[in-house]
């Protein structure tokens, strides 16, 4: 307990993170103690980190510290505020805060503004405005900046009117002078006439801002039955398609059953034909006028009344005219398409409209749209040892030149290419990465040049808990976890024009997540390494899996 006559110096009592009185007081392992919350705080921003650490003196821990209540500091701020020697009211007045005008060493936060004085005052100058009767009329306000702007810079007297002549604000001095037979009145009055225009334009923003969320809520409306109308023409269009395939198929296995009878037909005449020539050659050597006059008669008319089958197959112009004819309905459907969508205006809302194509369904239709990239040195941060394609994380300081481009908080890296179009690339990893894509222009430092956690980047966060995999994707500081199966490398499929990003498990091609958005600006793959992880950009012939 503060002993009478004791001077304490508020300042071993204030907390370094929020430099206020402790409140609440714990205690992390190192020894130095925090505001409850502020301590709190500090370790949720750092928990996407694999370490968290003392604000204060910097040592770590590598698990997130248990906060421990310190008793003894509890029990001295609860005794201070009793007698008044401590105070939240009578901290010392930090940046952005009203220092108390009237203090004369250090400066306490002020609690009130004098709009009679033009003065800010603490808790403790405060008091003979509650006390003394000669401070009754003054106007005691929330503490305020720029209170000498209420003090005229001619005549060094406090300000109370307003000029509607010449629109500003005056002293009597100036009302008596330079301003004398203007409209005036008091700047209160001025104040509250401006207070009700003021209230008049709110109510016409909030009305405002009411038609615009119907005018969103018919918005809505009008892509549901957009999206509507286009599915059930889909289901239509291969309802169709299926049926005119089955009909095509059908005339097929038809046609292909009749060139197989007459093939069999034909077989069995050559077999005969052969034989009878067989038997003409034989006759032809013989010697015996009797026997070759009684055989001649009827091998010349066997071989006479034999008929071959019409081998005339007519399919092919049927098949050709199909061809041609679906050819003509996509060229018209295609026209009505290019003319209904011209119709369609959404240039008030800024919209495109894309028609996407097909997405790969197989690994071998997704390499078609291959890849291959390269990581950038000059991104790497200080901790990642890079080759070419791969990276991975190392407790070394790497000895890396200083350049602009180059991480200085988080273990990321860039890669050189920036990709448009339809492009497909896969990773294979282990242990705890982030799998980015990114504008070129992500910042290099600070908390926001995380992948993720803003608006220029969007991320796949793996990691391995024992044999289990797990999953989480991040844009603009927001997380979404994701199931999938155990696999160790992640393709990666990119329609830039249509705005489509989509994350694979390259062992069965389960699609992990999909991100369908409008992107404004070439985008870069990028990777963030941590503790004992790495990652590497495959070749589009590696089968590894």
């Amino acid at each position: 307990m503060a002993q009478p006559g004791t001077q304490l110096d508020q300042q071993q009592f204030c907390c370094s993170i929020c430099l206020d009185l402790l409140k609440d007081p714990v205690t992390v392992p190192c020894g130095h103690s925090y505001c409850m919350s502020c301590i709190q705080s500090h370790l949720d921003e750092e928990d996407q980190k694999e370490t968290h650490s003392c604000p204060l003196c910097r040592q770590t821990f590598v698990l997130r510290p248990t906060l421990v209540k310190n008793t003894m500091l509890s029990d001295l701020m609860g005794e201070l505020k009793k007698t008044g020697t401590a105070s939240a009211d009578h901290c010392h007045a930090g940046p952005g805060d009203v220092a108390c005008d009237v203090c004369t060493e250090r400066k306490l936060k002020a609690v009130k503004s004098c709009l009679h004085c033009l003065v800010s005052y603490c808790e403790q100058h405060l008091q003979p405005h509650y006390k003394s009767p000669a401070f009754e009329k003054h106007k005691l306000v929330n503490p305020a900046k720029g209170l000498q702007e209420n003090i005229c810079s001619r005549h060094n007297e406090v300000i109370k009117i307003f000029c509607r002549t010449d629109q500003m604000c005056i002293c009597y001095l100036c009302y008596m002078d330079e301003h004398k037979g203007h409209n005036t009145v008091s700047a209160a009055t001025e104040m509250a006439e401006r207070q009700k225009e003021i209230e008049v334009s709110w109510q016409k923003i909030q009305q405002r801002i009411q038609t615009r969320e119907e005018d969103m809520k018919v918005l809505r409306q009008q892509v549901e039955a957009i999206n509507t109308c286009a599915n059930n023409a889909m289901r239509e269009s291969e309802k169709i398609i299926n049926q005119l395939k089955q009909q095509i198929r059908s005339r097929q296995i038809a046609e292909v059953s009749r060139a197989k009878e007459l093939q069999e037909k034909l077989e069995q005449e050559i077999v005969e034909l052969r034989r009878k020539d067989a038997e003409l050659q034989q006759l032809s050597h013989t010697e015996d006028h009797t026997e070759f006059l009684n055989k001649c008669p009827s091998l010349s008319q066997l071989t006479e009344s034999s008929n071959s089958p019409s081998v005339s197959i007519h399919a092919q112009p049927y098949f050709e005219e199909v061809k041609g004819a679906v050819s003509e309905a996509r060229d018209k459907l295609q026209d009505v398409l290019i003319e209904e969508l011209s119709k369609i205006s959404l240039t008030e809302i800024g919209a495109d409209v894309f028609l996407p194509q097909q997405e790969p369904k197989s690994r071998e239709d997704f390499l078609k749209y291959a890849q291959q990239v390269t990581l950038d040195p000059n991104t790497a941060h200080k901790h990642l040892y890079i080759e070419v394609r791969s990276v991975r994380f190392s407790y070394d300081n790497m000895d890396l030149p200083e350049h602009p481009n180059r991480f200085t908080l988080w273990p990321q890296v860039l890669c050189r290419e920036t990709l448009t179009g339809r492009c497909y690339w896969e990773v294979e990893w282990d242990g705890n990465i982030f799998i980015s894509m990114a504008y070129k222009n992500i910042s290099r430092n600070g908390i926001e040049s995380t992948f993720g956690n803003n608006h220029k980047s969007w991320a796949l966060k793996c990691s391995k808990n024992g044999f289990t995999n797990r999953y989480e994707f991040r844009h603009n500081n927001i997380q979404t976890s994701i199931s999938g199966p155990q696999s160790s490398t992640v393709g990666m499929y990119l329609d830039h024009r249509v705005g489509v990003l989509s994350f694979y498990s390259i062992s069965d091609m389960t699609l992990l997540h999909r991100v369908e958005t409008t992107f404004t600006q070439p985008l870069c793959p990028g990777l963030a390494v941590y503790n004992g992880s790495y990652a590497v950009f495959l070749n589009t012939g590696n089968k590894r899996r």
